[in-house]
């Protein structure tokens, strides 16, 4: 049967699906919207069950800060090509908004929500496997404040919440734990397999130096310091001004850091490289 043009928009339009695609459901439907708005649905979960095991390691950052809760999410895609795709970007602002109507504290929340039909009819649209990767979820009373920051490229981003100060305060050491990526808030709180593996490090490094036992050991000490002092939140200079640090900023403004969190697009997923050629080669199949 023909297919009119009017249906195909006003499929396309419920669903955001390629015209083509809509098309093609139409016409196995005999015309029938309804059955091919199923058919439509029922395929963007296969499709996104087979392009599930493909690498995502691009895409964005989302956040919202609440009265009592704060949340930071992720959102991965393939490619920063499809990250900037307005049906991306409308996705990621639909995520936002349920994130910032529902308290969620585990991904697994999310993946049994709505928002679940909504990623699997993107794969379809886009054509890349999108995923909701992790989310961090601060919890805090109204007497604290609250900041963070999201980079322009909306691919790295933090939450701080501190006790006294302000929140142009907050949002200040969240710039600051984007931009430095602290390991731990204070020295003592150093993972004690981190300050292990770098100790021997420090130890080779001291040994292929030749220098008496007494000096190696004293070599092996100040870099051992000079990493905790680098990698632990307090002791960094505050980025805005390096002749202070933030213990130095909050003491200044009588506060205290209750807890932070900072999320980076991508981090730690391998991401194997290809060629050009193989890269068309994939696209043909």
């Amino acid at each position: 049967m023909e297919i009119k043009a009017s249906q195909v928009k006003e499929l396309r339009d419920m669903t955001g699906v390629a015209m083509m695609e809509c098309k093609k459901a139409l016409v196995e439907c005999s015309g029938d919207i309804e059955k091919a708005l199923d058919l439509l649905r029922s395929n963007s979960a296969l499709k996104a069950e087979k392009k599930a095991a493909r690498v995502a390691a691009d895409g964005v950052l989302r956040v919202h800060v609440g009265d009592d809760y704060s949340t930071l999410i992720e959102i991965n895609s393939e490619t920063d090509f499809a990250a900037k795709d307005e049906n991306f970007i409308k996705f990621a602002d639909d995520v936002q908004k349920f994130i910032s109507e529902n308290k969620l504290t585990d991904i697994a929340d999310i993946h049994s929500s709505e928002v679940e039909d909504k990623r699997k009819t993107l794969v379809q649209t886009i054509g890349e496997n999108i995923q909701l990767r992790r989310l961090e979820t601060i919890e805090y009373s109204s007497e604290m404040n609250t900041g963070s920051y999201v980079h322009s490229d909306s691919k790295l981003g933090s939450i701080v919440v501190i006790s006294g100060g302000d929140e142009t305060l907050a949002k200040d050491i969240a710039m600051h734990v984007a931009a430095f990526n602290p390991l731990c808030l204070s020295e003592s709180d150093i993972d004690p397999q981190i300050l292990e593996r770098e100790k021997a490090i420090y130890m080779v490094q001291a040994e292929e130096s030749g220098k008496p036992q007494e000096i190696m050991e004293k070599m092996i000490e100040g870099k051992l310091k000079r990493f905790l002092s680098e990698v632990s939140l307090l002791s960094q200079n505050f980025v805005k001004d390096p002749e202070i640090t933030i213990q130095n900023l909050l003491d200044s403004n009588n506060a205290k850091i209750e807890s932070y969190t900072r999320l980076k697009v991508g981090e730690g997923i391998e991401v194997e490289s290809k060629n050009f050629a193989d890269e068309v080669a994939e696209q043909l199949k």
